[in-house]
């Protein structure tokens, strides 16, 4: 019997975040229960933490660099999904029934159902009732606010409403299906239901690790990005508040789950059925003063949660990336494996048996967005994290001894040998990905001859 397929993404939602992670006191039962259940990745990352350019590498496979997402595409002309091969049409055309619910953010021109989903329910159709039943209701300023709609008619749970309404559904058709959930939160500015935005009191919520980094012999565009958004005089103090929110939203994503598993549960269908969750990226949150995600590549905005039910158990340190989720998808379904990716399928990794190669370290990158554009692209492994900023100094940062990177050690003779060894393997992964920034020469002595600060 083929197995059902339910993939759910998180947006902005922290690696973090998660309380199966055991970093921070934050209430996630449900996917605590699929951690426990199934197989938990600590090293996730995103390639590129901006919403579009993440979603399209989740169906592309690719670095989102090489395929032109620069950015988010409504703000800036970018490239943007069109019709073509990708797994959820194969799914599609092996016989599964097929949705997508919720935030799509993966094309400008084209809807899923043009790209391989039979049905789409959109957040428009939630906007629209929103709108029609609480018309009083207006958005927050970016650090969020308490929602006065009722929990069962916030987004959160209307999503989770319309999936068990198919699950119900599919459990009479005979077919295997895949549903594709995509929240748009937790995503700034967060706006929790009782009895969730009561659920944390901001002066017991501990500092992320990056709080306290006071930027010193950093790139000028990180305290730039403090003074664009005109928060650069703000104290954990003034943020608390506004991160108790987020945790609260975390939470209430993780009870809309909840429904969702006891509607898999009811109908008999939780066993035969593949759950994979994830982020598209995480979220500054405060950490380091910042909000958002732009300009930077620290973990709290490359790394994210990562979780497999229904193909095996464990905890997995190895590390992977978005760009491996298409030929993982191919490969656990049974659809034939492209060979074209830039990810691999991490399906070994389920069974405990990482294949030869696999990789030891993973890329991510980001070009700026509505502030103005700046590019960086980041090789990291276990040990040590580097940054290339094109237009600025570079970044080097021992995760081992220093885990919050708050210590740039891009310019300390004694981590030379280091640096210019991350420099050197970035440029043979970042050409073999097509990037647009290597091979042309203009750029390349940046790396191979550390012509770079």
């Amino acid at each position: 019997m083929q197995k059902n397929f339910l993939f759910i993404v998180a947006d902005q939602f922290r690696a973090d975040a998660l309380g199966a992670a055991g970093k921070y006191k934050i209430s996630t039962p449900n996917l605590d229960r699929l951690a426990a259940e199934g197989v938990r990745f600590t090293q996730a990352y995103t390639p590129l933490p901006v919403c579009a350019p993440a979603r399209q590498a989740m169906f592309t496979g690719k670095n989102p660099d090489s395929t032109g997402a620069f950015w988010n595409y409504g703000f800036f002309s970018a490239s943007s999904l069109c019709p073509g091969d990708y797994w959820s049409g194969e799914l599609s055309d092996a016989g599964y029934d097929t949705v997508f619910v919720g935030k799509w953010n993966v094309s400008q021109n084209y809807k899923p159902t043009d790209l391989g989903y039979n049905e789409y329910i959109s957040n428009d159709e939630y906007n629209r009732m929103k709108k029609e039943k609480y018309p009083e209701v207006t958005r927050p300023d970016w650090f969020g606010a308490t929602s006065p709609i009722p929990l069962e008619d916030s987004k959160t749970h209307w999503l989770a409403s319309r999936v068990c309404e198919k699950i119900e559904r599919f459990a009479h058709s005979g077919r295997p299906w895949h549903i594709h959930l995509a929240y748009t939160e937790p995503h700034l500015p967060n706006e929790p239901s009782e009895p969730f935005a009561s659920m944390y009191d901001p002066d017991e919520i501990l500092p992320w690790d990056g709080v306290g980094d006071s930027l010193e012999g950093k790139p000028y565009i990180q305290r730039q990005q403090l003074r664009s958004w005109g928060i650069e005089s703000l104290t954990w103090d003034d943020w608390k508040a506004s991160v108790a929110r987020y945790y609260a939203m975390v939470s209430q994503i993780d009870d809309s789950i909840g429904i969702i598993l006891k509607a898999l549960e009811r109908t008999g269908q939780l066993e035969n059925t593949v759950i994979v969750f994830t982020a598209d990226h995480g979220d500054m949150c405060g950490s380091r003063g910042m909000l958002d995600k732009h300009y930077v590549l620290y973990d709290d905005v490359v790394r994210i949660p990562f979780i497999v039910r229904g193909a095996g158990q464990g905890v997995c340190d190895d590390m992977i990336s978005l760009i491996d989720l298409a030929p993982s998808v191919e490969d656990l379904f049974g659809l034939e494996v492209h060979t074209d990716y830039h990810g691999r399928s991490f399906r070994p990794l389920l069974d405990g048996e990482p294949p030869a190669g696999w990789r030891k370290e993973v890329l991510s990158s980001s070009n700026g967005q509505q502030f103005g554009f700046y590019n960086q692209r980041m090789l990291r492994d276990k040990e040590y994290k580097y940054i290339w900023n094109l237009t600025d100094i570079d970044e080097l940062y021992d995760l081992k001894n220093d885990p919050a990177e708050k210590i740039n050690l891009a310019q300390s003779p004694e981590y030379s040998e280091i640096l210019n060894g991350m420099r050197r393997r970035l440029y043979v992964l970042l050409k073999q990905q097509d990037d647009p920034f290597v091979g042309s020469g203009w750029l390349d002595r940046q790396l191979l001859e550390g012509r770079q600060e």
